[in-house]
């Protein structure tokens, strides 16, 4: 049996060791576009802080894991795909038995004029990070388009190196699509209380080279000009389909699955950020951009690959955020439903709040900042899908009754 799997970010590797583990003779090969070992993204920040060296960023240590475990590894890009082959853009042609599509996500370029300028760059990949490395000095003027996951990620690297930071989003509150108004409002004031300058509800239109300097002008939304030495964009991300065209492989906002995350060729898998795949809130499917996510897919694609026939239960949207020492979270559907209730707590001076939305006496989303004890037992509620009961009510009145809520429903009797 020959596995090939395009992709070598945790999706990719994950499903590699377990193709590995469940079959000691088949031949595995893993397809990279970049010209790194496997590496984790998430270990992108770390490096530009400083705290680790570029080997810190790969997801496996050892530099010979993946010729120990008798996995192929090879630096090319895909451009095409049949229900039987690859092929690269070095021309050479991969057959296969099976085939993963782990290949992620790509950055968003948004319709910016100058966005082709040196000072701009995507945080992205190594090669990224190595440019901004250069540019990233104590007292540079830096500008982040984006206050999103990513950004805000990459904001907390930046405010360690000291650079003056200005972030603009055009959303009206940071991290939109993990926090409501009010939480993603408090992590705004959280920032700025740290020499952190946000501006929300405006957009990027235009970067300029200035006159008589090497900096560059930052044009935004509101008329203002914000003077820069780097600009980095992080204006969000979609699934890497583009090699996908004409492989009759479904499609939509990532690669289509099903429970056994297989796509409609028989044989052909898609694991990760690029899988549009079943989603446990909604029962619907969805692209759950998460590491866990994607680890996850690529065991499951793994079993499936290998002909165990396991069924893919649905990923959790959960994201976890550290944004200069401030925690939070939010899982689920933290939206709410239609005729769902809620319960929030708030203290804003202490920069604390807690949101939990209803569906019946089920929880099925929150949101919490500055939470970090029992969210375990938050995650727990969400994912069993435990009827409340009385315990309901006791939360709406005291959201922080979670622990006790989780023991009670969940303990002997």
């Amino acid at each position: 049996m020959k596995h090939v799997i395009i992709g070598a970010g945790p999706a990719g590797v994950s499903a590699a060791e377990h193709l590995r583990k469940l079959d000691s003779t088949a031949e595995i090969v893993i397809i990279g576009d970049e010209a790194e070992p496997p590496y984790s993204r998430m270990a992108i920040p770390y490096y530009l802080v400083g705290d680790i060296e570029e080997a810190g960023t790969w997801q496996r240590k050892n530099g010979k894991h993946f010729k120990n475990l008798g996995v192929k590894l090879i630096h090319d890009t895909v451009v095409s795909v049949s229900p039987s082959s690859v092929r690269l853009k070095t021309g050479k042609r991969i057959n296969f038995d099976r085939l993963l599509i782990a290949t992620g996500s790509r950055p968003v370029q948004p319709p910016v004029r100058g966005l082709n300028h040196p000072a701009v760059h995507h945080c992205w990949t190594l090669a990224d990070a190595r440019e901004i490395a250069k540019r990233m000095q104590k007292g540079s003027e830096v500008v982040l388009m984006g206050a999103g996951f990513i950004g805000c990620i990459i904001l907390q690297a930046l405010v360690e190196r000291g650079v003056d930071l200005t972030v603009v989003e055009m959303e009206e509150h940071m991290v939109p699509r993990m926090m409501n108004a009010e939480a993603g409002a408090m992590i705004k004031r959280w920032c700025q209380a740290r020499g952190v300058r946000i501006i929300t509800s405006a957009h990027v239109i235009e970067v300029a080279q200035q006159t008589e300097s090497e900096k560059t002008d930052v044009i935004i939304s509101t008329g203002e000009a914000l003077s820069a030495d780097l600009i980095i964009v992080a204006t969000g991300v979609r699934a890497n389909l583009g090699f996908l065209e004409g492989s009759a492989i479904a499609v939509d906002q990532g690669v289509v699955v099903d429970r056994q995350l297989q796509t409609s060729i028989y044989g052909i898998f898609a694991a990760g950020d690029v899988a549009q795949g079943p989603d446990f809130s909604t029962n619907g499917t969805a692209v759950h951009a998460i590491q866990t996510t994607a680890s996850q897919h690529g065991r499951i694609a793994a079993l499936n690959m290998a002909g165990r026939k396991v069924l893919y239960h649905g990923s959790l949207a959960m994201n976890t955020l550290e944004t200069l020492g401030l925690i939070s979270t939010s899982y689920g559907n933290w939206q709410g439903v239609p005729d769902g209730d809620s319960a929030v707590a708030i203290n804003a001076d202490a920069y604390r709040y807690l949101s939990l939305q209803f569906d019946g006496d089920v929880i099925i989303g929150a949101i919490a900042i500055g939470l970090t004890d029992h969210i375990g037992a938050l995650r727990g509620l969400i994912e069993s899908r435990i009827k409340l009961g009385l315990w309901k009510d006791r939360l709406v009145e005291d959201p922080y009754r979670l622990m006790e809520a989780y023991l009670a429903r969940t303990g002997p009797g």
